[in-house]
């Protein structure tokens, strides 16, 4: 039977690191096949003690001690740092940070699919400084595109994929000032329909920014806070429900699952919500069917929201959630033809610490009590956010406390409403076609370009060998479907 050697004998260690040797040997012959397809898995939020956390978490899930787990995203063979400030910002926001790894240039915070030349919440800044991103490039070049996000699809992340506005806050023009819609500036929501109409695959939450102000939300009619929000008076969405769907049958697909963000993974009901894995899912199979390929974007959007109620048991369940979905992506595709890149937008001031033991609870407590004030702490904490707390004078006593349950928030050092970004670099990880290109301490804004380059579309084609006679795609009739939440069932 296999023996494996205990951590104590040195040769476990050694034994582990030639095999990791041998491996690393294999990638002496890059990658340079042409990228039919390209994904991208964006963390909002997911700064690297993120992604240690959420590890340790995946293998204390199964029963593990968690440290020596790998997720999906450590087994990518590249990694690269990303620097995420924006163009006025030293700690930037999803806005921002959306722009550069989507449209290829920096800009300032608050902004999506604009230039730094234009001025947050000012409309006549917009025209003339419109930027594409690489979903307009990819659509351009003949493949099938599509996003999936667990917030709202007008959210900032998905929104620089298709948007070009001054204020990440117009979801809808409900959410806009008079002058801003006297102007000509048009909100998000309606943009997703009509910049790129031919998107084929929409999945997230977000539904009342498509329907008039006042009109009850389809799965919460009586309460009035998911009623629709458009002062236009326009319903973007022609409704249609869908008990089951098989991707082979479908070219198109709008999928809105909630009046605003997906719930929280441990809060999902996995009857009317899906899981990121299974939108992932259907995603490939409806995107795949097209010879030329395909672009994805896939956001984890809130392991960020999970950090800024200062919930990290929220947010580490969410970028766990996250993983699983890149697990699944690379079984339905392989490296030989798909580029796949992980990344965050930004980091946040999350930390954990305080020399626990090996297998300690990633949201347990230190082994010791402070020195200073003779109270016990958890190891994980925030620098800033809502989880400041003193109980007469002092701080909180942890132990008197349920830090364990899902929406316990951690203690920060600063009181503040809302915990904030972090600035320093996030980790991308990569594999598949060109995927050494992403090494190094590098831009934000450069992410898209290796994109591009892998997949030969955009401004980067000389590299590449005419594809000489393929076939161009005709759908004859493309079907279209709508998916309001109601019932998730895959065929």
């Amino acid at each position: 039977s296999f023996f494996v050697k205990s951590e104590k004998d040195p040769d476990f260690w050694k034994e582990w690191a030639q095999r990791t040797l041998k491996n690393a040997l294999t990638l002496q012959d890059l990658n340079k096949n042409v990228a039919k397809n390209i994904i991208l898995f964006l963390g909002d939020g997911m700064g690297v003690p993120t992604v240690t956390a959420a590890r340790i978490l995946k293998g204390q899930m199964s029963g593990q001690n968690g440290e020596e787990t790998q997720l999906e995203m450590d087994k990518f063979p590249y990694v690269a740092l990303s620097k995420t400030y924006n163009t006025n910002a030293q700690v930037p926001d999803s806005a921002g940070t959306a722009t550069a790894y989507l449209c290829g240039v920096k800009a300032n915070e608050g902004t999506v699919g604009v230039s730094a030349a234009a001025v947050r919440s000012q409309c006549n800044t917009t025209q003339g400084n419109e930027v594409k991103s690489i979903l307009k490039w990819a659509k351009d070049a003949g493949k099938s595109v599509g996003i999936v996000t667990t917030t709202r699809v007008n959210h900032a992340t998905p929104s620089a994929a298709y948007a070009h506005c001054v204020d990440r806050d117009w979801y809808s023009d409900g959410d806009m000032p008079p002058e801003a819609l006297q102007s000509g500036c048009k909100d998000i929501a309606r943009q997703l329909f009509e910049n790129i109409p031919d998107i084929n695959v929409i999945m997230g939450g977000g539904r009342r920014s498509m329907y008039p102000r006042n009109t009850p939300d389809v799965e919460y009619p009586g309460d009035k806070k998911h009623n629709g929000t458009r002062k236009d008076g326009r319903n973007l969405v022609a409704e249609k429900e869908l008990l089951s769907l098989n991707p082979n049958d479908v070219d198109y697909l709008l999928g809105l699952f909630e009046p605003g963000d997906l719930p929280y993974e441990l809060e999902r009901n996995k009857e009317t919500d899906p899981s990121l894995t299974e939108m992932v899912d259907v995603a490939i199979k409806i995107l795949r069917k097209n010879e030329r390929g395909f672009y994805l974007l896939v956001e984890g959007g809130r392991i960020d929201h999970g950090h800024h109620e200062g919930k990290a048991k929220q947010a580490l369940h969410e970028a766990v959630e996250m993983d699983r979905a890149i697990t699944r992506a690379g079984l339905l595709t392989s490296i030989y033809d798909t580029l796949t890149v992980v990344t965050a937008d930004h980091s946040h001031v999350f930390s954990f610490g305080g020399y626990t033991p090996r297998g300690n609870s990633i949201f347990g407590l230190a082994p010791i009590v402070s020195d200073v004030d003779q109270k016990p702490f958890t190891s994980i904490l925030y620098g800033n956010g809502p989880g400041f707390k003193l109980v007469n004078g002092t701080r909180e006593n942890v132990s008197t406390v349920h830090y364990e349950q899902n929406n316990y928030q951690a203690q920060s050092a600063v009181p503040l409403s809302m915990e904030t970004h972090g600035g320093e670099d996030v980790a991308i990880f990569s594999k598949g076609p060109m995927a050494h290109l992403l090494h190094g301490v590098q831009e934000q804004h450069y992410i898209p370009h290796v994109m591009a380059y892998a997949a030969c579309i955009g401004q980067n084609k000389d590299h590449c060998r005419a594809n000489s006679g393929s076939p161009s795609l005709s759908h004859i009739s493309p079907t279209l479907a709508f998916l309001l939440s109601v019932k998730w069932l895959l065929c």
